[in-house]
């Protein structure tokens, strides 16, 4: 029984361990000499950014709202997914980096290039490990990071509670819709269908509730009317918002007008209000199927401005993790020229300022792209571009020593 107990277990390590094994040797040695590196630099960059990021506000929150300390560990768990996809490009610049730096100072790798082994082939287990980082960063940013800023920020505010003003609500909401209006003589709508028929506008919005609402409703080419009141509410059921505490005014041709008081006034308008008030503020919050869906809400409100936002942010959810094959490819090269000599304070040196020129273009670009200087889809690509050209003319260097 023990012999066969023990034949089960070999068996089963022998599975977990022969793909490893079928890898060739070089690629295993190499591999060796990046992940251990790369584990390093994730957990300082994680650890580095977490605490400048997160644990000094919880600190604070701690001694100044009375946050209990369980509560404030369990924010901070919550927070490491989304510093982790900060940490997953550097720590792969940092890691080829040093571990390409430090063969190269051994004079291994002049040794490899002596039996005829090409930089390429040197570097290729780097670019698959960066391309599998690129897919992991991918993965923890579109469904790990959402989901875990949410439990962070749903947990503080309930550790917090009523002594922190900060919750949750959206201010300034504003909705365009455009279609036909309705023809003054015929009184039927007309074929253009670009009119802006209604603006509707709310100061915040708040538990369902829209506070301090205007619409603006253009649909008639004889008369306009102005709605004003306190708060709103949508019904889903009859498709219509029930408005309280409020007026209409309503213009005719003439110039005449007409005031209506009423407490409680149903209309029948979209939902497309609604939508857009809960559209999450910041990207980083939604998953690349709630961006795209709040891109259908915002051509819907034809505010340029926050289109070109949410395209350019939609594309930032595939450069932020094509990053780290940029960066891979950037340290691999780097660090196998012959003539570098980096030890760990360098190569860290050399990483920063890589990643702060990286980083600084980005944003540079991602600015041009929200503008309409460049259309959305270049502005986030751009820096990626320009960085793997960068990476392949280092390649091409290292490859003539």
């Amino acid at each position: 029984m023990k012999l066969s107990n023990q034949l089960i277990i070999k068996k089963t390590f022998n599975k977990i361990i022969t793909p490893w094994y079928s890898i060739p040797l070089i690629d295993r040695w190499l591999l060796g000499q990046i992940i251990p590196p790369m584990i390093f630099a994730i957990s300082a960059f994680t650890v580095i950014s977490l605490s400048v990021g997160v644990m000094f506000d919880l600190i604070r929150k701690i001694v100044e709202f009375g946050l209990p300390l369980f509560l404030a560990l369990k924010v901070l768990f919550f927070s490491l997914p989304s510093f982790l996809v900060l940490s997953f490009p550097m720590a792969v610049l940092l890691s080829t980096l040093l571990a390409y730096g430090k063969l190269s100072s051994n004079s291994e790798l002049l040794a490899l290039k002596s039996l005829g082994i090409k930089t390429y082939r040197i570097i290729s287990p780097a670019i698959v490990l960066s391309i599998f980082m690129t897919g992991l960063t991918f993965y923890f940013n579109d469904n790990l990071v959402p989901a875990s800023n949410k439990l962070a920020e749903t947990t503080l505010r309930a550790g917090i509670g009523s002594s922190f003003s900060g919750e949750k609500g959206k201010d300034n909401i504003m909705f365009s819709r455009y279609g036909s209006r309705i023809n003054a003589t015929t009184k039927k709508p007309t074929k253009i269908n670009t009119f802006l028929t209604h603006i509707f506008y709310a100061s915040r919005y708040e538990n369902k509730i829209m506070e301090g609402v205007t619409v603006l409703d253009f649909s008639r080419d004889d008369f306009q009317q102005v709605l004003k009141a306190k708060t709103a509410k949508f019904d889903s059921k009859n498709s219509s918002w029930i408005f309280s505490e409020g007026n209409i005014v309503s213009i005719n041709p003439s110039g005449q007008t007409t005031n209506i008081q009423f407490k409680e006034y149903t209309y029948p308008f979209v939902e497309g209000p609604l939508e857009l008030a809960k559209v999450p503020k910041d990207a980083t919050e939604m998953t690349l199927k709630q961006a795209l869906k709040a891109e259908k809400i915002y051509k819907k409100t034809g505010n340029l401005k926050e289109i070109r936002r949410i395209q350019v942010r939609i594309q930032e959810k595939f450069t932020l993790p094509f990053a780290c094959l940029v960066f891979g490819l950037i340290g691999s090269s780097l660090g196998s020229k012959s003539n570098l000599r980096s030890s760990k304070s360098q190569g860290f040196g050399l990483s920063v300022i890589l990643i702060l020129i990286y980083y600084v273009m980005s944003f540079v670009f991602s600015s041009f792209g929200v503008k309409g200087i460049l259309p959305p889809i270049f502005a986030a690509w751009l820096p990626v571009l320009i960085s793997l050209g960068g990476g392949i003319y280092f390649l091409r260097k290292s490859s003539s020593f």
